[in-house]
């Protein structure tokens, strides 16, 4: 391996017609083995030259080549993978990241070169046995002294099997017996093949180097090469030639591992980020506690398996008969609709109905006690035994009377036979019937109520016949045996131009502004989720900053903008989940505490929380999260790693 830098220029640009010169002109070789010091002052330019080395810095002029292939004209990602496979980087400071444990050190260089797990910390461990610290690789860094943690630095440097070792001032920061061991290290790895060049101010330092290299004002004024014999060892395979990108897997475990150095503050903030979630999941079950309600009141008055169908009209046909009687009855069926109807898949009974309601001129009689009803209607399977309360259906030539109704006329009614007078038209019937049974139940239905005799719609026509008059139906019932195919049903009859019941009409409409009146108020509770993200903005913004300097190292270890991006984004991810699920179970607990209220008071759930709001709500916290941490996340990204590494 040959390294070749060639008329290397570097400027720092200090004001709009400003410059100052930190490299001018330098030309160096390097070859696998050696172990190279490059000293001078401060301001000399020898770290400028460690980071144009490293791939840190990418804007110059001239050119570096590492085995005739150029460096400086590689794109951002192949300078990453050049860091990542080329390069190990050893620091003054160490720049360990604190909340990581020294494995976990040690394999983050791995990780982002997406290994697998069992061969990652394989290698480290036989790195760190090589090293001297193969007991200590459980420890934090704060547990190490300054010898342990720059070993540990020299092990992550090696992890990846770099051909260019890079330490700056390797020995700056410890003892001159510690400094003595770590450089013993350094020349082991060089005499291993490697090539190894530190810079620093230090003499002593470069004693132990084959080769030192003295600059000065961004000029190579010295080059001293030692005759010592090089002991070439034929070098490890690379880690990993394949794909080289951080998993999102191994993103997410890197983001739990920096979360937990902050557990309390981030809890703080997955809790206040929930209280949203909680708030809008409970309004959108309020909505639909009420709502089911409301349908299964209705369904537990009718058959669930029969589906009553009208004609649509814009208003039902209304009349007065002689003598100023109201009387309200629907749009008649005509045989072709009726036909119509039955060719309905699914349906396997249809049966024919009339109801009128008329406020003058219906009385039913017993004995010297009358009472006048309202409606009159025929009896299908849309009635059923849980709707009569005492009785039974009628047969032919009985009738079944509301509850109310029949407690005006008789406590006892049933098997008792009553008159019936009423119109069809305007024509007067009037007709004895036995009472088989009683419809609803006062209690339930209340005294206002429209008072109603059922009677058979074969009664009827028949009875209507003797008069000459036609009754024709003005409701039809399509009867299924499986409840699964009513909606199907009810669906096609809209289709086809006709219309459901009143109830459900009325229910529809109900039904639509509990939805809206549902969604307002949750919009409302959403409010809090943007002071959430705006929580969470900052908070990500915070951690930016405060790990600045651990992104400088992952930079400086071949992390991606993708990768960077990736942890943070990640980091959100596990707040918004968070948020998310402890939102969802404080919901699930007030939705226990308040139908355990509402269902002593009124025998009702009035929070329902289902399947499809509780993933929602998840969903919605973890996209919010997620927007959130984008800004924050992007920022971190483009950090640049020279400026972070140096970043206190």
């Amino acid at each position: 391996m040959i390294l070749d830098i060639k008329n290397v220029v570097k400027d720092y640009k200090l004001s709009r017609n400003n410059k100052f010169r930190a490299l001018n002109g330098i030309n160096l070789n390097f070859e696998s083995g050696q172990l190279v010091s490059i000293i001078g002052e401060s301001g000399s330019g020898k770290s400028t030259l460690m980071n144009v080395i490293g791939g840190l810095d990418n804007d110059y002029q001239g050119d570096i080549l590492l085995d005739k292939v150029s460096v400086h004209n590689q794109s951002e990602k192949e300078l990453d993978k050049y860091r990542k496979n080329k390069i190990g980087f050893v620091f003054q400071s160490f720049n360990l990241i604190p909340h990581l444990k020294v494995l976990d050190n040690i394999t983050v260089a791995m990780t982002l070169s997406n290994v697998k797990k069992s061969e990652r910390i394989k290698r480290a461990k036989k790195i760190l046995k090589d090293v001297g610290l193969k007991d200590q690789m459980y420890k934090k860094p704060n547990q190490l002294s300054g010898g342990e943690q720059q070993r540990v630095a020299i092990a992550r440097a090696l992890i990846n099997n770099p051909d260019i070792i890079l330490a700056d001032e390797p020995t700056g920061s410890l003892d001159s017996e510690t400094s003595e061991q770590i450089l013993d290290l350094i020349k082991i790895i060089a005499n291993q093949g490697k090539l190894v060049i530190m810079v620093t101010h230090s003499e002593k330092v470069a004693e132990y180097s084959d080769r030192v290299i003295t600059i000065s004002d961004g000029l190579i004024i010295k080059d001293e090469k030692k005759m010592n014999e090089k002991k070439m060892i034929i070098g490890e395979e690379k880690i990993n030639t394949g794909k080289q990108n951080l998993s999102f897997k191994d993103a997410v475990g890197m983001a739990l591992k920096n979360m937990k150095e902050k557990i309390g503050r981030n809890l703080l903030v997955s809790i206040g980020a929930s209280i949203g979630i909680t708030s809008v999941i409970i309004m959108l079950s309020i909505g639909n506690g009420v709502g089911k309600y409301m349908t299964n009141t209705m369904n537990e008055y009718v058959n669930p398996n029969a589906v009553e169908v009208h004609q649509l009209s814009e208003e039902n046909d209304q009349t007065d008969s002689p003598g100023g009687i109201m009387t309200t009855e629907s749009k008649p069926f005509e045989q072709a609709n009726i036909d119509e109807l039955t060719k309905i898949k699914n349906v396997d009974k249809v049966e024919l109905a009339y109801s009128k309601l008329s406020f003058r001129g219906n009385v039913a009689k017993i004995g010297d006690k009358e009472s006048s009803f309202q409606n009159l209607s025929t009896v299908s399977s849309n009635i059923t035994s849980e709707n009569i309360t005492a009785g039974t259906k009628p047969n032919a030539g009985e009738v079944m009377l509301s509850a109310n109704l029949a407690s005006e006329l008789d406590d006892n009614i049933i098997g008792k036979t009553i008159d019936v007078e009423f119109l069809i038209g305007e024509t007067a019937f009037s007709e004895s019937f036995k009472v088989s049974g009683i419809f609803g139940d006062i209690a339930q239905n209340g005294m206002n109520d429209f008072s109603t005799v059922f009677i058979n719609y074969a009664d009827l026509t028949s009875l209507a016949k003797t008069k000459d008059v036609v009754v024709k139906p003005n409701t039809v019932y399509l009867v299924t045996d499986n409840q699964d195919n009513v909606k199907t049903i009810k669906d096609k009859v809209l289709a086809l131009g006709y219309t459901g019941s009143m109830e459900e009409r009325l229910l529809g409409m109900f039904t639509e502004m509990l939805a809206v009146v549902t969604y307002i108020l949750a919009a409302i509770a959403a409010i809090s989720l943007v002071v959430s993200a705006i929580m969470i903005l900052v908070v990500m913004y915070i951690s930016v900053v405060e790990r600045t300097r651990e992104i400088g190292v992952l930079k400086a270890i071949g992390a991606r903008r993708k990768d960077i991006k990736r942890i943070f984004v990640a980091e959100s991810f596990l707040i918004g989940l968070v948020s998310g699920l402890f939102g969802l179970m404080v919901a699930v607990l007030l939705m226990f505490a308040i139908n355990a209220v509402t269902r002593n008071q009124f025998s009702v759930d009035l929070v329902i929380i289902s399947g499809s709001y509780a993933l929602f709500a998840i969903l919605v916290s973890v996209g919010i999260s997620v927007l959130a941490g984008l800004a924050p996340a992007s920022k971190a990204a483009k950090l640049d790693p020279v400026e972070s590494l140096r970043r206190e």
